[in-house]
């Protein structure tokens, strides 16, 4: 059954991190915060007014109302905040505003610029350009220098010794211009780092998509383990490998797999981070297990790289069947022209009157011996091009019966001897037609050839039907021969491996190639009573 890909998500990360402009309702909370930290001190500074203060009763009377206010008005945006209305950046605008009227009326009545206020005009600038993403940073600033230099116009024109000069609110006004710049300017910077950041985070998140798609698409089974040796990451080759289910993540090695765990634990005391040793029995089948330390230290974790020795051997012998199959190839095309006129020379020369009955009986041998290298040849051509497969959709019912009425007409086979069972709903396939044929034609005739020699006639049996565990389609051909015993059944899909004299024994090898061209799987059923069953599974 094939198993798609995991769905990509690349980009997602950037646009959930993305979708809240900012400032963000987070920003305005903790500017609240600050603000209502202020409006408490002030509080507890200038209200209840202190008794002895040196600026007189209607200063501090007017201190107290305006810190008072100051305090209301600041509660009164918390429930504004909390109704997220309005806007966020007119809740920004109205309470740096109302930050700077505030501000600069307590300066007026604490006796003017050198009172010392001037620095929350100044954190008030500074807060403004940052929550407005430096929008109306000279505005927050011009109107806080504007109060600054008010004020102390206002102190020089109604006190003869006011503190402080036009100079000091001239260089208050000109510290709140460089502040909003100053915010402005790390704005920015703050801005271009949080967007490379979110595309260095997409770029990761998008990476570990990738590499996990990778790790699960391989044949190659991987486990990473901790140093307690727990599983950390699987992926599908290795727990099927190890028959394990998902939710086997995060359980120990020497519980799913005691086998692996003992092999690790050898191993990690071995000199070298990457070590290979003899193969390891797991759930009945050999598997060449490989490891790297992810450290320097053996008490660290390890990635664990499982192979199945039998898909090592397979490996092995495509690459020298490639080279072998190129080989032959060409070899049988050269021999196919001077084999034909060996033929045909024979052809003319049993026409020969003068031809005795020695002479006849050697030349039968010339003529049956060429007619089976010519079979060899027709298979080793057929063999090389197998891989030009044209599947398509095939009703497995339909198709059989045309099927074993051609063989049995060929082969001369009674219904007796040759039965199909079908299940009654349809079962299709997606396979070439040609190959299909060509490989049960391959399967009858070894069954034929081989099952043979008893007193009665091989009877065969094809059995078209769905695997009741995996779902898949499946064709079984058996007949009541002596069937296959182990020693031999461990050889027979191995080419040129035939027990009969006169077989070329590449009938089995080439179903098997014809089947793993079309995505089947074709197999050996060891019968406990007589005979020998071939099951043909396709994939879903």
């Amino acid at each position: 059954m094939t198993e798609s890909p995991p769905t990509s998500g690349f980009g997602n990360i950037h646009a959930s991190s993305i979708a809240e402009t900012y400032p963000s309702w987070r920003a305005l909370g903790w500017f609240l915060v600050f603000r209502l930290c202020i409006a408490a001190g002030l509080f507890a500074l200038f209200v209840p007014v202190p008794t002895g203060h040196g600026f007189g009763d209607s200063g501090l009377t007017l201190v107290a109302g305006i810190a008072l206010a100051y305090a209301v008005l600041v509660l009164l945006g918390a429930f504004s905040l909390a109704a997220k209305r309005p806007s966020k950046e007119q809740q920004v605008q109205i309470a740096v505003f109302l930050d700077i009227v505030a501000f600069t009326l307590l300066m007026h009545g604490t006796g003017g610029v050198q009172s010392g206020l001037g620095l929350l005009l100044a954190i008030a600038v500074t807060a403004g350009a940052l929550l407005m993403e430096g929008r109306l940073s000279l505005l927050f600033a011009s109107f806080a220098t504007l109060g600054v230099i008010t004020v102390q116009v206002v102190a020089q024109l109604h006190m003869e010794n006011a503190p402080g000069s036009l100079t000091r609110a001239g260089l208050l006004g000109i510290t709140f211009f460089s502040v909003s710049m100053l915010a402005h300017v790390l704005y920015r910077r703050i801005q271009e780092a949080e967007q490379l950041a979110a595309r260095r985070q997409v770029d990761i998140a998008d990476l570990s998509q990738l590499n996990e798609f990778i790790i699960q698409s391989m044949n190659i089974g991987v486990l990473v383990v901790d140093q307690e040796q727990r599983l950390r990451l699987t992926n599908a080759a290795a727990l099927r490998l190890l028959g394990l289910p998902p939710s086997a993540e995060g359980e120990r090695l020497r519980k799913v797999a005691p086998e692996l765990s003992r092999w690790l634990s050898s191993q990690g005391k071995a000199a070298g981070p990457d070590t290979e040793s003899a193969p390891v029995l797991l759930q009945g089948q050999e598997i060449e297990p490989t490891f790297h330390l992810l450290g320097e230290d053996t008490d660290v974790g390890a990635i664990v790289f499982l192979r199945d020795k039998r898909e090592l051997i397979r490996e092995a012998q495509q690459i020298k069947l490639a080279s072998l199959g190129r080989l032959t190839a060409s070899i049988a095309h050269n021999i196919r022209n001077p084999l034909s006129a060996v033929s045909h020379a024979g052809q003319l020369l049993a026409e020969s009157p003068a031809m005795n009955a020695e002479d006849q009986r050697l030349l039968d041998i010339v003529r049956r011996n060429a007619g089976r290298i010519d079979d060899i040849v027709e298979s080793v051509l057929q063999l090389s091009r197998r891989n030009r497969a044209a599947p398509r959709v095939i009703e497995l019912g339909h198709w059989l019966r045309e099927f074993c009425n051609d063989l049995g007409d060929t082969k001369g086979l009674s219904a007796e001897r040759l039965r199909l069972l079908t299940p009654n709903s349809a079962l299709k396939v997606r396979s070439d037609p040609r190959h299909l044929h060509q490989i049960l034609t391959n399967l009858c005739d070894n069954a034929l050839d081989h099952a043979a020699g008893g007193r009665e006639p091989v009877r065969i049996r094809i059995i078209a039907r769905r695997d009741p565990i995996r779902g898949n389609a499946v064709i079984e051909v058996r007949d009541d021969g002596p069937g296959i015993d182990p020693e031999t059944a461990r050889e027979i899909f191995n080419p040129f491996f035939s027990t009969n004299p006169g077989g070329t024994g590449l009938g089995l090898y080439i179903a098997k190639e014809l089947s793993e061209t079309n995505g089947a799987e074709l197999e050996y059923i060891s019968q406990q009573k007589r005979g020998t069953c071939f099951r043909l599974t396709f994939p879903c």
